[in-house]
């Protein structure tokens, strides 16, 4: 029984979404964001979500993040649909299973590395000690282990985004969501970065990119591209040959 409970577990996609589609509302206007999402997402995928401004591809993140709700359709998390979760439950799924890597770093100037990616612990009212531990070993498995008590501005920018991912990671989550995790980095470094997010893949971390860089999607083992809220296997033509 437990061998069938452990194969039904794995067979299950982390993220199904079917019909998705959210709405903004604006006066008597009415902007149709995302437009019936169909998309699912296995166990240690590498995902890459491309589309321009405006394509709808910041919705459907925050959607897969669980930090916005849908207008209609339905989303399930590893088999829960997350329309019957309460906020608080929300807020615990966001915290424990979804792990936020984001273009700006969101690290805070007056903590240091380890005290940054502490914080999601904290949250969880986890005790200082095992704090501590697990935002070292989260460092150093990003490369880190020399540059803990070190400030965000005294860090580089691929430092700093190193540190951002060791936070997304010390709740050991399952899947990362990744918002154009090399846009403010230069091309040597955002090389870096994204050689550690297919490392962490290797090791069955399940990743989503969302990006408009080609470079970034063409080294997704998967990819999706959204266009006027509507999501489809293969490029606009006016990207040309993928």
């Amino acid at each position: 029984m437990r061998d069938e409970a452990t194969r039904a577990e794995a067979s299950t996609p982390v993220v199904s979404l079917r019909g998705i589609s959210k709405t903004y509302a604006s006066g008597r206007v009415h902007v149709e964001a995302l437009s019936g999402v169909d998309l699912r997402i296995d166990r240690a995928e590498l995902l890459a979500i491309m589309g321009p401004s405006g394509s709808g591809k910041t919705t459907l993140m925050e959607i897969l993040g669980c930090l916005l709700q849908p207008t209609s359709g339905e989303y399930r998390f590893r088999g829960t649909p997350i329309q019957s979760i309460k906020p608080d439950g929300l807020a615990r799924l966001r915290g424990e299973e979804i792990g936020f890597v984001f273009q700006s770093f969101n690290l805070l100037p007056r903590l240091t590395a380890v005290e940054n990616v502490e914080l999601p612990l904290s949250y969880r009212r986890i005790g200082r000690k095992e704090r501590r531990s697990r935002a070292l070993a989260s460092l150093e498995r990003v490369g880190l282990a020399e540059r803990t008590r070190h400030l965000p501005s005294e860090m580089s920018g691929g430092e700093r985004q190193r540190v951002a991912i060791a936070r997304a990671l010390v709740n050991a989550p399952s899947f990362i969501l990744a918002d154009e995790p090399t846009g403010n980095l230069d091309t040597r470094t955002g090389a870096d970065i994204m050689a550690l997010l297919h490392r962490l893949n290797d090791d069955g971390t399940t990743v989503v990119l969302v990006t408009h860089d080609l470079a970034v999607g063409d080294s997704a083992k998967r990819r999706l591209y959204i266009r006027d809220g509507r999501v489809q296997e293969h490029a606009p033509e006016e990207w040309g040959p993928r």
